[in-house]
């Protein structure tokens, strides 16, 4: 993943996408606020099962995730 497709990026935008603040962000992912907080300011990034879920989500937004799901994980949903 290059430096414009970074980790946070992904993390805010997706979460813009949802229209949900970080803390029902973090809710709908079953991590904490503080970790959606991390990852969106580059400080940590998802785990592996934090990263299945994030693909999970951008599918399940059908047309909406496409884009998105394309650019981060290099494939159609």
């Amino acid at each position: 993943m290059d430096e414009q497709h970074s980790m946070a990026k992904l993390v805010r935008e997706l979460r813009e996408l949802t229209g949900l603040t970080q803390e029902k962000f973090a809710a709908r992912l079953g991590v904490t606020f503080p970790t959606i907080n991390r990852w969106e300011n580059d400080r940590a990034k998802p785990s592996p099962l934090a990263l299945e879920k994030i693909e999970s989500l951008l599918c399940s937004l059908g047309d909406k995730g496409k884009a998105l799901h394309k650019a981060y994980f290099g494939k159609e949903a």
